[in-house]
């Protein structure tokens, strides 16, 4: 399957238990969304999607590369910013003003839709054109959460659920600043007689994945 990189600590939790209950076995591959795009047009054998959003299965449906009316909504992400320091990021995310601000990390706005909504929240802000030149630019959410764990970045913006266990400081971005992170699963054609699969699409709807989904910070 293919996951996109904000939930990966959680599919990989949901795969435990998922193996354990049914026996069948999840084999992940995380990734950003568009570059899953890419590959499954060009014929990866992926059987089911978790995308970052809802706009890319419902492509990949259109494209007729997926099973028709399987695709559901699994999740509904929260965006960050964040810094693995303690008292950098303040509560209202006034960090953004401020002029020694060097370096922020996001995700590729082009490939992820964490890195769309954080360039969606500085535009609503105001501060995008002026941090422009700072951006640090990550492959996927995963990259960019590295990218502040390790120092390259004081502050970057990341998937609420990557930093569930993290120290740090964070601002939790007001859902008004960007357009909802509506995160999408869909059965791909490769995967429509695959028995592992359906069941796996089918337990992603039941009462542990969700508690798990919940858990690391996400709706529904």
């Amino acid at each position: 399957m293919a996951v996109a990189a904000n939930f990966a600590a959680p599919m990989q939790r949901i795969a435990a238990a998922f193996e354990t209950d049914t026996g069948h076995r999840a084999k992940i591959a995380v990734g950003a969304t568009g570059a899953f795009y890419t590959q499954i047009r060009n014929g990866a054998p992926f059987d089911v999607l978790l995308a970052a959003d809802d706009e890319t299965p419902a492509r990949i449906e259109a494209d007729a590369l997926a099973v028709k009316g399987s695709r559901f909504t699994y999740a509904v992400g929260r965006l960050a910013l964040w810094s693995a320091k303690p008292g950098v990021v303040d509560d209202h995310g006034e960090v953004l003003e401020r002029e020694d601000l060097d370096r922020i990390a996001i995700a590729n706005p082009k490939l992820a839709p964490y890195g769309k909504a954080a360039v969606e929240t500085m535009q609503k802000l105001g501060v995008y054109e002026r941090l422009k030149p700072r951006i640090v630019q990550a492959e996927n959410i995963g990259q960019a959460f590295q990218f502040v764990a390790t120092g390259n970045a004081p502050i970057g913006f990341v998937a609420l659920s990557q930093i569930a266990q993290p120290k740090g400081s964070k601002w939790i971005v007001p859902d008004d600043l960007h357009a909802p992170l509506r995160q999408d699963a869909v059965l791909l054609a490769h995967g429509k007689n695959n028995e592992a699969a359906t069941a796996l699409m089918r337990y992603l709807k039941g009462d542990k994945a969700r508690g798990i989904i919940r858990a690391y910070g996400y709706g529904f």
